[in-house]
Parts: structure tokens; C-alpha cells; sequence
């Protein structure tokens, strides 16, 4: 998600109140002689001002305040190290107990987490959405504990509407593509946003094939990426999207999704997809936007797409009692609220949900709530999927250039995917 994909506000009310009474200072610890916890966690901040260091030393202090016989050390690093920095320490034998990065599934296949069911209490366990929980499983266990989360909208600019008189958002693609037509008539430099650059292909890659009725697997999560649906959507995208100059001046493939928001916020894009971190910069640079369900080939698509993180738990060190223990605090309401409305996330949790849905002060994520519970999300169980993630990021976008070949390159997406499944078998 730097979160590199998401960022946001800052947290208030009742949710701070969870963690703030048992702030401490940071270097102080409120455990005893007993265990100790090692946390490697990612920076949600897009600054030192609203950096995730501070919440986990709150959070770290309130549970040890509670469980003196057990201190948290949490580390914290960007999205641009923490990975890797999780990955060395596994390699040099020296696994945090727990890590909150982007994916798991490789750890689960070399035998290395614990299961959910090991962990955590029968409440906890039972309270993620079921959605997001079942993209945590590797061979129908658990094994990746969702984070926080996120599902994308389109958004459009009302006042570049408004100009091009465009009275709705568009429902399916032959409205969206009118309304790009519209657009590039009154004079929009970018009518649709269309990043298929290296930061942000596999998931504009998947929300295309979900609103054209494909997707990256099937329900039994094997690979479909050249399937007819998958290659007709690209043949649409390169003909009637990209073809007809309704993308901007510049090329898809070489356009990251960052540098369209930046263009969102600066008035300049008529449509795009985006997540809720768009609302905050958008505000900021005074648009005037809304949020609409994603245009589907014949009226809107089936579903959208789902993006968690997740938290992890080594084996390692042997402290899965310890380990528990925190995780079912770090899973408490108003914890995971806190952190989802500092940084314009969704909660991961059914209650944190309901809690974000009663107060109004949330509604404009309420829409995305809505999406989240029937969104389908990247192939995170699949050991395989950083092969075929690398080779999105790198070929995607020639496919809706003039010339391109839809068929050929999801094909040869698809044979790169079935041969790494096997490899990992």
C-alpha cells in the first residue's frame, strides 16, 4: 500500500483514548525481567510529524502497562527498506518475533509463521472481514494477518465535469469513454488517468480485468491471465481508450500512479481510479471531487479491488504465548480504528468497520467500506505472484500502445505464472 499508496489524516476522539493513557516516553519500556517482543513494522507517515514510530511506542506502552512481564520493541522503516530489511533478518536466523510488511506467503510456504489459529484468541481470529482474512491463506490456512486495508473508487473532478457537461459519473465503458471524449473536447489535458507504469501496474492491471469480467485467477485460484475476458479488456483499453488519445500525452506504461494524483490534484485529470489517500490531497489542492463504483463492461464492474498489509508472526524465537497476547491487543477496536483514521485506512476488523460506519465524522470512507466486503484482492497467497508481479510491472504497459499485443503478453504472463506455481510446488 508508500504507503507508500494511501496516507492520510491524523486520529481523533475515542480512538486515540485506547492507547494515550499509557503513554509513556519512548525510551522507557513498562515490562519487567520477562520476554521480549521484537516488531519490525512499515511508515504509513509521509513525515517525521505523523511517522507510525509514534503509535507503536503508544500502543508498545499500553500493553506493557498491562502485561508487566512481557516489554515491546518495535522498529520502525519505510516502505522502500522494510521488506528487505525483514528478509535479511530471516536469512542471518535472526527473525523479528513479529513483522507488519507487505506480503507473507513466502515465509508460510518455507514453514517459518505461525498459524492464525495459534495465535490469536477464537474472538480475534473471527473478527476480520471475511474478505480480507481469507486472502491471508496459503492451502486454506491462515498464516497473514491483515493490517489495514484498503478497496479503490473512481473519482472524477466535478468542476472538469461540470465544464464538459458530463451530468453523472460514468456506469460502464461506453459512458466512460464518452465522457473522456467530453472531456478532451473542453480542453482537459488528461481525460482518464491510466497508470501502468512500475509503481502501480498489477493493481490498475486488475482493476481493468475485474470490470471486464476476467481477473488474475479463478476460484480456485488458478492463473487466468490471458483468458478471453483479460485480453479483450486490454484490446478495448489500447483501441478505444489509449488509441483515441483519451489517456493524456503521456504513455501509459511510463505513467506511475503518483505522478496522476499529483496531475488529480492539480485539476488536471478528469477521471481516474484511486484509494482514499486521493481525498486528502485533493482537498488539499481544492478540487472538487467524487467518488463513483468502477465502470464494468456492461454496467458496474462485478467488484473492485482490495489492497491489505499484514502482520506475520516467526517462529523462530518460541514466544507464541507472548506473541498472542500482544496480537489480540494490537486487534482491539479501538487500536485498529486509531490507526486506520490516522492514515486514511480501512479497518480491517468487523467491529473497527461498524465503529468507522456509525460516526459521521467517516463518511466519506463509508463508500469504500461498502466496496472493501466484496472486494477481491491480488494473489498475496501465491509464492508465485512476485514473478508474475515483476513481469506486470515490466510489460503491461506495452500491450495498449499502438501495436500491442494483449494476447501474446498476458500469454506470456500466464506460462511465466504456471511455471514459477510449479517451481514452488
Amino acid at each position: 500500500m508508500r504507503r507508500r499508496r494511501f496516507l492520510g489524516v491524523s486520529a481523533a476522539g475515542a480512538a486515540t483514548a485506547a492507547i494515550t493513557p499509557a503513554l509513556t516516553s519512548c525510551g522507557g519500556g513498562g515490562g519487567g525481567s520477562g520476554t521480549t517482543l521484537t516488531v519490525v513494522a512499515a511508515d504509513y507517515g509521509d513525515s517525521a510529524a505523523n511517522g507510525s514510530q509514534e503509535y507503536w511506542d503508544k500502543l508498545a506502552r499500553a500493553f506493557e502497562a498491562e502485561h508487566e512481564d512481557i516489554e515491546v520493541d518495535v522498529k520502525v522503516y519505510s516502505w522502500t527498506e522494510v521488506d528487505r530489511k525483514v528478509a535479511d533478518m530471516v536469512r542471518r536466523g535472526e527473525a523479528p518475533d513479529l513483522a507488519q510488511i507487505g506480503a507473507y506467503a513466502d515465509f508460510a510456504a518455507a514453514g517459518k509463521l505461525y498459524r492464525a489459529d495459534q495465535l490469536l484468541s477464537i474472538s480475534t481470529q473471527a473478527g476480520f472481514i471475511e474478505s480480507i482474512a481469507e486472502a491471508g491463506k496459503v492451502g486454506r490456512v491462515q498464516y497473514g494477518l491483515p493490517f489495514v486495508a484498503s478497496a479503490r473508487l473512481l473519482f472524477y473532478n466535478k468542476t472538469l465535469f461540470e465544464q464538459a457537461g458530463i451530468t453523472a459519473a460514468p456506469t460502464d465503458w461506453d459512458e466512460l469513454k464518452d465522457a473522456a471524449e467530453k472531456l478532451k473536447t473542453a480542453g482537459v489535458k488528461i481525460p482518464y488517468g491510466l497508470p501502468l507504469g512500475p509503481e502501480e501496474a498489477p493493481a490498475e492491471t486488475m482493476l481493468w480485468m475485474l470490470s471486464g469480467g476476467g481477473g488474475y485467477t479463478d476460484t480456485n485460484g488458478t492463473y487466468t491471465l490471458d483468458s478471453p475476458e483479460n485480453v479483450k479488456t486490454f484490446e478495448w483499453l489500447r483501441d478505444e481508450l489509449v488509441g483515441e488519445h483519451l489517456t493524456g500525452p503521456g504513455t501509459p506504461g511510463r505513467t506511475n500512479r503518483q505522478q496522476l494524483f499529483d496531475a488529480f490534484a492539480r485539476g488536471e485529470v478528469g477521471m481516474l481510479n484511486g484509494h482514499p489517500t486521493l481525498m486528502k490531497q485533493a482537498e488539499k489542492g481544492g478540487v472538487k471531487y467524487g467518488t463513483a463504483p468502477l465502470p464494468g463492461i456492461h454496467g458496474k464492474a462485478r467488484s473492485t479491488m482490495g489492497i491489505a498489509d499484514w502482520m506475520m508472526a516467526f517462529k523462530q524465537n518460541g514466544r507464541q504465548e507472548e506473541i498472542g497476547r500482544f496480537l489480540d491487543f494490537v486487534y482491539a477496536k479501538e487500536n485498529v480504528l486509531e490507526f486506520a483514521v490516522r492514515y486514511d485506512l480501512l479497518p480491517v476488523t468487523a467491529a473497527a468497520s461498524d465503529a468507522m460506519r456509525e460516526s459521521r465524522d467517516h463518511k466519506r470512507l463509508w463508500q469504500f467500506l461498502d466496496e472493501l466486503r466484496h472486494a477481491e484482492f491480488l494473489p498475496y497467497s501465491k509464492t508465485s505472484w512476485a514473478t508474475v508481479s515483476k513481469g506486470l510491472k515490466e510489460k503491461i504497459g506495452a500491450v495498449v500502445a499502438e501495436g500491442g499485443d494483449p494476447a501474446s503478453v498476458l500469454g506470456e504472463l500466464q506460462r511465466a505464472g504456471d511455471e514459477a506455481e510449479v517451481a514452488g510446488r
